[in-house]
């Protein structure tokens, strides 16, 4: 992490906060190298209690990542959990998304529901994400997911979410200037000046809804299955690959191609931030990366140039805009969310809650 990172610090010692944070409030109470399988098997008990009777005892969303392949093969082959697996088709995965989702959930034996979102209301939103100039263009995509997901899961009353987030590979967090996400005011209003097709079915779910309506009303619960496992991402595409012949991506997020050009050319071009830098610096932390390795990796571009350049043809000619107007969106000037409506002092308050009570740990600078 470096100072695209415009609110790190640095010690006498030139150690960032990130660094610290870890070290202080991470690092005593994660063990990496620990399998926590009895802990895992009580969560277990617990969730298949909560679903006797019922066809599925949780939901996991599967992007055919690693993260979430890894996930779903805990649920059901450790965890011996009858999981449903969602799946969101938001218009832009790879092909070897589409076969790596296949493959675990034909490997696994699991039922899969796919929502489709429509096509004319997720190109125009993220067209307007594009024309507001602001950092977190993938944030309708983003949304969609886990909002098509919480909404799933609470309609059909399946009490608790698996998510594929964990400690080892996510305790370093991009900055929310680089990635501001699912805030469905900043969202509406972005929608209101730019948009053209109303968006009567995208799904939505704001903050309230899933933080306090869902959990604490109807009591959805979301769980991490892969923090009570040892997670060394490597070995686990291993097992994936031996198990299922998953494969493997460039670069994580990289199984859908706006996400990699969002990530790989969008982000670092228009805005200076890197995404490959929390990702890397994570690896580092958790000891599975060294440093040296990690800044070798950064010294090569996020993704071939040339097929950068085929990306950006095919997502605006997908966006319904030539090559030379999305080009011309892209050069505006530089926004963020303080130049719209938002809902940032609901998530500065939100942060500042969970960390009072002990449950948020990272170093979450909002």
């Amino acid at each position: 992490m470096d100072t695209t990172d415009s609110k790190i610090t640095f010690d006498e010692n030139g150690v960032c906060d990130h660094c610290r944070n870890f070290e202080k409030n991470i690092k005593p109470y994660w063990k990496p190298q620990e399998n926590r399988l009895d802990e895992l098997e009580q969560l277990a008990a617990k969730i298949r209690k909560a679903g006797k009777g019922r066809e599925y005892d949780c939901i996991l969303g599967l992007s055919g990542g690693a993260d979430s392949s890894y996930l779903a093969y805990i649920a059901k082959e450790i965890m011996h959990l009858r999981p449903l697996v969602y799946v969101v088709d938001t218009g832009w995965n790879l092909n070897v998304a589409v076969e790596n989702i296949e493959k675990i959930v034909k490997g696994l034996d699991l039922d899969m529901y796919t929502e489709v979102v429509n096509w004319k209301e997720m190109a125009d939103l993220q067209l307007s994400y594009f024309k507001a100039s602001i950092s977190s263009c993938d944030d309708p995509q983003d949304h969609a997911i886990f909002a098509g997901l919480y909404n799933y899961a609470v309609k059909h009353r399946i009490k608790y979410v698996l998510t594929g987030a964990n400690s080892a590979t996510e305790f370093i967090r991009p900055p929310v200037e680089w990635l501001y996400m699912n805030d469905i005011v900043m969202m509406k209003d972005i929608h209101d000046r730019f948009g053209k097709i109303p968006l009567k079915t995208f799904p939505m779910c704001g903050i309230f809804r899933y933080k306090i309506l869902y959990r604490y009303v109807f009591g959805m619960q979301r769980v991490f299955p892969l923090d009570y496992v040892v997670y060394d991402k490597e070995k686990a595409m291993e097992l994936l690959h031996e198990k299922f012949g998953w494969t493997k991506y460039e670069n994580k997020h990289y199984e859908n191609v706006f996400t990699r050009f969002f990530e790989g050319y969008y982000l670092p071009h228009k805005f200076g931030f890197d995404t490959r830098k929390n990702v890397l610096s994570n690896q580092i932390l958790a000891g599975t990366m060294t440093r040296d390795e990690a800044l070798k990796i950064l010294s090569e571009p996020p993704y071939d140039p040339d097929q950068m350049q085929l990306d950006k043809e095919y997502v605006a000619k997908k966006l319904g805009i030539t090559a030379e107007e999305f080009d011309r969106i892209i050069a505006l000037p530089n926004r963020t969310p303080a130049d719209y409506k938002n809902q940032m002092w609901m998530i500065r308050l939100g942060v500042a809650v969970e960390r009072l009570l002990g449950k948020e740990k990272r170093n979450l600078k909002v």
